[in-house]
Parts: structure tokens; C-alpha cells; sequence
């Protein structure tokens, strides 16, 4: 796997802390922060990880882990307070240091467009459920493109739209903490044109440019033989994955979720046609197996999460089932045919804790070295996978779970900010530098 490409991801928001520097604008998570209960321990991003004054002791962490690539996201807020009309100077500049900092230390920069942080200014204006939305987004696609293009080759639209869509306007328990069907299936059929649009724009700008967009995928398997769970696991799996990779592949929004919703996206002429662009590659972030089981009280849809018994489960209550991450791989591989894969996100929290000065986390080490098998196995049945970024390099501000769950290589002691790699990291490392990954 020498040509593979071996890699770490953040996201802005959960990492950067600064949240009132630097000309750095409002986003929807700081507004949602400061609701009652709907963050853990009314935790916030406004220090987080202070990877705005500390990405070059980060980057060291990462020559020495000897990852050869970085996936990051650009604050949207950051590089343009208000969404839309104003750029500000000292955002982009962050980013050029940081972009300037990777090379130097040839790590390949992996930048990510939105990783869910939209500028508070634009939630007034309606957000992703206004339409205007998609044309905020070229312009902000534009921006980034023009300055950072010359570096940056490797870009990546959007990361899981279905959080955006679903836990942020369907389901409320993210932000911007919407409840509204119509709202949430507005919403991801703004995004997907946002990504589509974003595609011409770095296509436009970006010599050589390498594009994709991440999308998180969750099997879903019935939690017994009857023909009423199979057809929830079938739904599920439309609503949670074919929702967003159909259209990206050219297909419709998949109809046995339309009918059974009731509802649909409002989609104009050529809105498609603009989603279903030419990608390089597919970034695929992978976590847990989920079990479903009919259930007629439930909306919008007729299903319900069960949980297995006697299964290795992580802090998030996540079933760990490798077998499933092979599979959809292979799946994907087989009803998509994408140019390549690169799998952006895996990874799991745990219980960590520091004992004597050290983090001993087997259970991440478990997870991390069966996941890769999978992968692995994956490819040698034909997937075109040619990259892996653990989730995460460091652990950081985990959305509504504030910072209670723990996903980092690093151990970040967030009283002192200081840094300490746990067992993982040098299970990663030792991977990376011996050439046996």
C-alpha cells in the first residue's frame, strides 16, 4: 500500500477554539451552546482545542506520528464573518499558515469546504432551507478556492450532510436545533446543490484539483427475520444512505422513502442535473452497524434503533461490527462505481484516562486494528480504496456530547491544553513508519 494515502482529520469548530478572534464571525453551534440542556455540560467551542494558537505543535505531533496527510475544515465564519460579503483578511491568513505549515512539513493539506459550523448571520436568513443558500456557498467556494488553490489540491465539499439535514432540522438534538420535516428535506436538498456547485467552482479555480465529498454511511440490519424488520432496515438504510448517495450519483432521492414520508424536497429544474457532478473520488466516514426493528409509532418513519445484546459497544454506544464497514465498502463499490474511495473518518471514543502519565486504550487500538482489516479486505475484493483518516487526531469538542466523549490519538487535557499521545497514536505510528499499514 505504498501509494495509499495515511492521514489524520479534525474539523474547525471542534478544534480551534478562538471563537471570538481574529475576526472570526458567529456560527450556529456557538449560538446553540448557549441553550439550556442542549449541550453537555453547557460546553462550547470557544476554546476547544486551541488549535488557532497551537496547529504548529499539532503539526509536529503529526510528522512525528508519521501521517503524510491532514483532513481539515475551513470556519466558514472565519473567512467570512457575515456568510456572504465581506472577506476577512486575518481568517484566510490563519489558514495560509497553516496550509504553509503542512508543506513544510510534507504533510498534503486535505481541506473540507463545511464541517457544520454556517455563519449564524446566514441561519437568520434561513440557512440551508433558503434556497439563496447554494449561490452563499459558490461564493464562499470561490474565496477559499482563489487563495488557498494554488496548495490545496485535495478538497472536499461537504462533510455528512446527513447531520447537517437530519440531527440539525429533523431531529433538533443539533444545531441549529430545528424539528421540521419539510424544513430537514429542504435543507438536505440545498446541500447537495451547495456541493455541486462547490464542484464547478474548485473545477474553475483549482488546477489538477482532486474533489470529492464525505458522506458518513451506517448499515442498517433488521433486529429479527420478520419481513416487518427487513423492510424498516430497508428504509433506514434509504434515509440514512441512499438519500444522499443517489442523487450524488445521478439517480432520484429513493422513492420507497418519498412514499413512505409522505413528503419530499422542493426540486426545481436542473437541481438534479447541478448534485450530480463528476467526482474524483468518495470520502466515506464509517463508525457503527445500526439494528432496526418496525415500528408503526414512530415518525417520520415506521423504525425504531434496538440494541443487540452481547455486542462490544463504544462510549458513544456504538456497536463495533468491522464485518459491516467491509461490506458497505464493498457495496458502495459495486452500486456506485466511484473513481476511488478514500475512507475520511473512522474511529471510536472510550473511557480514556490518564494513569502514571499515560492513556492505555486497548479498546481503541482493537477497534482501529480490526476496522483496518475490513478495509483491507475491502480493497483486495476490488473497493478503489486509497486512503484512511482516523477520527481523531486529537480528541475535541464532541457536538452535543460536549467534551465528555473522547475520539483523539491525542489525549488533550483541556485544563492546560497540554498534549499527550495515547497508546493509539504510537499503534498508529508504528503502522505508518514500519510500512505495514
Amino acid at each position: 500500500m505504498s501509494e495509499f494515502v495515511w492521514g489524520v482529520a479534525t474539523s474547525s469548530y471542534q478544534i480551534e477554539g478562538a471563537a471570538n478572534e481574529g475576526g472570526r464571525g458567529q456560527s450556529i453551534w456557538d449560538t446553540f451552546c448557549k441553550v439550556p440542556g442542549k449541550v453537555a455540560n453547557f460546553d462550547n467551542g470557544d476554546i476547544a482545542c486551541d488549535h488557532y494558537h497551537r496547529f504548529k505543535e499539532d503539526l509536529d505531533l503529526m510528522k512525528w506520528m508519521g501521517v503524510k496527510a491532514y483532513r481539515f475544515s475551513v470556519a466558514w465564519p472565519r473567512v467570512i464573518p457575515d456568510g456572504v460579503g465581506r472577506v476577512n483578511e486575518m481568517g484566510l491568513d490563519f489558514y495560509d499558515r497553516l496550509i504553509d505549515s503542512l508543506l513544510e512539513r510534507e504533510i498534503a493539506p486535505w481541506l473540507t469546504m463545511y464541517h457544520w459550523d454556517l455563519p449564524e448571520a446566514l441561519q437568520i436568513r434561513g440557512g440551508w432551507n433558503n434556497r439563496e443558500v447554494v449561490e452563499w456557498f459558490g461564493e464562499y467556494a470561490e474565496v477559499l478556492t482563489s487563495r488557498f488553490g494554488d496548495r490545496v489540491k485535495n478538497w472536499m465539499t461537504l462533510n455528512e450532510p446527513l447531520c447537517s439535514a437530519w440531527l440539525g432540522h429533523l431531529y433538533g438534538d443539533m444545531a441549529p436545533g430545528i424539528k421540521d420535516l419539510q424544513t430537514a428535506l429542504n435543507v438536505s436538498h440545498h446541500l447537495l446543490m451547495s456541493h455541486g456547485l462547490a464542484c464547478q467552482v474548485i473545477r474553475s479555480n483549482v488546477s489538477e484539483a482532486n474533489v470529492g465529498i464525505v458522506i458518513n454511511v451506517t448499515p442498517a440490519v433488521p433486529a429479527t427475520d420478520s419481513q416487518e424488520d427487513s423492510n424498516a432496515a430497508q428504509l433506514a438504510d434509504g434515509f440514512d444512505n441512499r438519500w444522499f448517495l443517489d442523487p450524488v450519483f445521478g439517480r432520484t432521492y429513493p422513492t420507497d422513502v418519498i412514499d413512505t414520508l409522505g413528503a419530499s424536497p422542493e426540486i426545481h429544474s436542473g437541481d438534479m442535473k447541478l448534485i450530480a457532478q463528476d467526482l474524483d473520488f468518495l470520502g466515506v466516514n464509517f463508525y457503527f452497524r445500526q439494528t432496526v426493528a418496525a415500528d408503526q409509532n414512530s415518525k417520520p418513519l415506521p423504525i425504531r434503533s434496538v440494541n443487540r445484546e452481547n455486542v462490544k459497544r463504544t462510549a458513544m454506544n456504538w456497536e463495533v461490527h468491522p464485518q459491516a464497514f467491509e461490506e458497505i465498502l464493498l457495496r458502495i463499490s459495486k452500486e456506485y462505481s466511484p473513481k476511488a474511495i478514500y475512507i475520511t473518518e473512522n474511529g471510536s471514543a472510550w473511557n480514556d484516562e490518564v494513569i502514571n502519565g499515560e492513556i492505555i486504550d486497548d479498546e481503541r487500538i482493537d477497534y482501529l486494528a480490526r476496522h483496518l482489516d475490513a478495509m483491507r479486505s475491502a480493497r483486495e475484493q476490488g473497493a478503489p480504496i486509497l486512503g484512511y483518516f482516523a477520527w481523531s487526531f486529537l480528541d475535541n469538542f464532541e457536538w452535543a456530547y460536549g467534551y465528555e466523549k473522547r475520539f483523539g490519538l491525542i489525549y488533550v487535557d483541556y485544563k492546560t491544553q497540554t498534549r499527550t499521545p495515547k497508546k493509539s497514536a504510537f499503534f498508529y505510528r508504528q503502522l505508518l513508519l514500519n510500512g505495514t499499514a
